[in-house]
């Protein structure tokens, strides 16, 4: 039998919201592990002599659920199942994006005062500004990643210390949590991940938006697998195209990329001109919700592991809410530039720092910002963490861990 392993950071955060009137949405890719914590929140309900009748749990993944097709079969349902029971109820819904109209039931179900709901989604768009608009002030928004480092050495049952390999097998696996209950036999991890890429990419974007050039599609998806960490922009991936005898218009190419972020397979990342103070409109960076889908597709490669730490390091910032951007200095780029409240980091990413030039290149640019906010140098080398005129030099995984 499979052990399901906690994950306090994200079930800490959520019950401070149990039973406030309040809808609970739980967002992320697929499989990060959303069904698993809404699972956790009703044992938690359930180890508090919260009876099990007033709780329902619908997971529209499963055909037992296949009926319930839009808003008037979930609210029949969920209203001739409580029919008996008066007072406190608890809703709980999975994948609710499947169900059309969704929010009009939901909103219905919030005005009644009885029911504390919690539900998730796979899709950005879960909550568009007609959504948000009728549950205006009515929701709080959990977006769940897969698993950080941490958490990872938790699954592996190792202990929360610089561990290169188990590091290792992080960044060739990602951060899926069903991987890390497999034997690490590749063949089956990067099948397993390989055939989660194309779940997401038929239910989440190529059935949801109609996409009718599906190799086209293909093809534009793995441009950016296999350039993240890169700067480039739409007319880039154009140009690409065009090598590959296949004319897009840029609109038609922008849907496509929006289209990949509202699935959360794809981030983007935006530049942000420090001395102008002001975002940049072109030249934006993509980094994947999971390295393990790249790994998977094109195979571990050391020689492009740079991108992959890069990659590791904006999920690491985006699992602790911070607001990101790419920073330019003049003609000089800052890997990240990471705002959250009044607090803001710089950091630069290397493999290795194993030649001055090397070092003389990282640490240039953060000394060109004259601020009193953090800045880091991060590498694989096995130095003790320094501070050079006011930027710390740490070991990449110890900031895995410390920051």
């Amino acid at each position: 039998m499979q052990t399901i392993i906690k994950r306090e950071y994200y079930l800490n955060k959520i019950k401070a919201f149990v039973n406030k009137p309040i809808i609970k949405i739980i967002t992320g890719i697929r499989r990060s592990g959303k069904s698993y914590l809404m699972r956790q929140i009703i044992d938690e309900l359930k180890a508090q002599n919260i009876e099990n009748k007033i709780i329902i749990y619908i997971n529209k993944e499963l055909l037992n659920f296949d009926f319930i097709k839009n808003y008037t079969d979930l609210y029949s349902y969920i209203s001739n199942y409580f029919k008996e029971i008066s007072g406190k109820k608890y809703i709980f819904i999975d994948e609710i994006q499947e169900i059309y109209e969704w929010e009009k039931a939901i909103s219905s179900f919030f005005a009644e005062e009885e029911y504390d709901i919690f539900i998730t989604g796979s899709n950005a768009n879960l909550l568009s500004s007609e959504i948000a608009s009728l549950l205006s002030g009515r929701y709080i928004e959990f977006s769940i990643f897969t698993l950080s480092y941490e958490e990872f050495l938790n699954f592996r049952s190792k202990s929360i210390e610089v561990n290169e390999e188990e590091f290792y097998l992080y960044l060739k696996y990602g951060g899926f949590p069903v991987v890390h209950h497999l034997d690490y036999n590749e063949e089956l991890i990067f099948q397993y991940l390989n055939s989660l890429y194309n779940t997401i990419l038929l239910k989440d974007v190529i059935t949801r938006y109609v996409i009718r050039n599906v190799p086209v599609f293909e093809n534009i998806t793995k441009y950016i697998f296999d350039n993240i960490g890169n700067i480039f922009s739409g007319r880039s991936i154009s140009n690409y195209l065009k090598s590959q005898n296949i004319n897009m218009g840029l609109d038609t190419l922008q849907n496509y990329l929006q289209y990949l972020e509202n699935s959360f397979i794809i981030n983007k990342v935006k530049r942000y001109d420090l001395k102008g103070k002001r975002i940049l409109d072109i030249y934006e960076k993509y980094f994947l919700s999971d390295i393990g889908l790249k790994n998977a597709m094109y195979g571990y490669k050391e020689s492009e592991i740079a991108g992959l730490l890069e990659n590791i390091i904006f999920l690491k910032l985006k699992q602790s809410n911070y607001q990101i951007y790419i920073g330019k200095f003049d003609e000089y780029e800052i890997d990240f530039v990471a705002e959250k409240n009044d607090q803001k980091v710089y950091i630069q990413v290397a493999y290795l720092l194993n030649n001055q030039s090397t070092i003389d290149r990282e640490f240039f640019a953060l000394k060109q910002i004259k601020d009193n906010y953090p800045k880091y140098v991060l590498s694989m080398d096995k130095h003790q963490t320094t501070n050079n005129d006011g930027i710390i030099r740490m070991n990449l995984i110890e900031f895995l861990l410390k920051f």
